[in-house]
């Protein structure tokens, strides 16, 4: 299928449509007789087989790259290019969209089917960018009501890919905003019930938040979203013991830091809640988490230092005056030296990195040692 797509992509858009559409025809009306059919093991690999063989061809029936070939750049990202006519696996797409639904409707339970499902959007709108923008509006009403039904981590995969390429398009950034507010309010019921259980999600919502900030910050100035209740859950997912998911959640805070200077909502989170948030990394680099984790750790402080300063430098000195914080094996001088190794690198962040490092081996009783010579 793949190489199908790249031998569509060099014909003129006529031919694709003709070809495709001779092409593709079967499996469509296999998976209406599927889609018709009681829920069963057979018909779900069936149906996740269809799927995969359409998201493989949408991967890679890309017909920008004739212009490439012409000798035209591609547009960047910001700017969308000229539309001469719908793209061909956009059509596709619009005209197997109710049936995708109705595959939905029944196998909404089933996280592979969902995955399945969402791989054929994700896919395409890697591959089509600015050419997806006619399906933006009906793409995110149905990813927002399957999420709210069932919330699973592939929905905020593809959810932030929408944000990625779209949220930053005048025309398009209701719709992204809609689906951006929905799936962090179902998500916070989540915090609130137990995240524990759904590791998976708190690492694809980390993601998703990481990506707002970076790409259209703004939406964190929307009275709907609960911008306090988004950071507890920040510093709660930084205590799981995934290793992914504290990744994605320190790359969240580290995007959320700096825009205090132009988010007011955010620069009143860190003055009210900064600490919480300090003591949270100082933990884990006590002892808490994994010493692979260390650099992205080190990265909120260096974060931190650059951007609160004051209050770092006031957080920093209220929270190592507690006795045995973050660690029993260490001393009042040792917690002073390295606040103050700390509060002094606001430009090398290597430095700040190997300050941790240095640090989280004496507050683990490690430092000097073999072990922590070999890791």
């Amino acid at each position: 299928m793949q190489a199908l797509g790249f031998l569509l992509s060099a014909l003129p858009v006529e031919d694709i449509l003709k070809n495709l559409h001779s092409l593709i025809t079967p499996y469509i009306q296999q998976l209406e007789k599927l889609a018709e059919e009681t829920p069963n093991p057979s018909n779900k690999l069936a149906i996740i087989h269809i799927l995969g063989l359409l998201s493989n061809l949408f991967t890679t029936l890309d017909i920008s790259k004739q212009e490439e070939e012409s000798g035209e750049n591609a547009p960047p990202i910001k700017s969308a290019p000229p539309q001469t006519g719908p793209n061909p696996v956009v059509v596709v797409l619009q005209q197997v969209f109710a049936l995708i639904q109705t595959v939905l409707s029944k196998w909404l339970n089933d996280s592979q089917v969902v995955e399945a499902v969402c791989a054929i959007f994700e896919k395409s709108v890697k591959t089509l960018l600015h050419d997806f923008a006619p399906m933006v509006s009906q793409l995110s009403e149905m990813l927002g009501q399957m999420y709210r039904t069932i919330p699973q981590a592939s929905a905020l995969d593809l959810t932030r890919q929408m944000v990625h390429i779209f949220a930053s398009e005048t025309d398009h950034f209701p719709p992204i905003k809609a689906l951006f507010e929905l799936v962090t309010s179902v998500t916070l019921t989540i915090f609130q019930q137990g995240p524990r259980d759904h590791p998976d999600i708190v690492d694809s919502f980390m993601q998703l938040q990481a990506q707002a900030l970076k790409r259209k910050p703004d939406l964190y100035l929307s009275e709907s979203l609960d911008v306090k209740a988004v950071f507890h859950c920040g510093v709660l997912s930084l205590k799981f013991p995934e290793a992914p998911t504290v990744k994605s959640t320190c790359l969240f805070f580290t995007e959320l830091i700096p825009r205090c200077a132009d988010v007011p909502p955010v620069a009143r989170l860190l003055h009210e809640d900064g600490k919480l948030l300090l003591s949270a990394v100082l933990e884990a680099i006590g002892g808490q988490s994994s010493r692979c984790l260390m650099d992205q750790f080190a990265e909120i402080l260096f974060c931190l230092n650059k951007h609160c300063f004051a209050l770092l430098t006031v957080w920093l000195k209220e929270a190592l005056r507690s006795p045995g914080f973050p660690s029993s094996r260490v001393t009042d001088e040792q917690k002073d030296t390295f606040s103050q190794q700390v509060l002094r690198e606001r430009v090398n962040k290597r430095r700040v990195k190997d300050i941790v490092k240095e640090f989280t081996l004496v507050c683990r009783g490690l430092h000097g040692t073999e072990y922590a010579a070999d890791y």
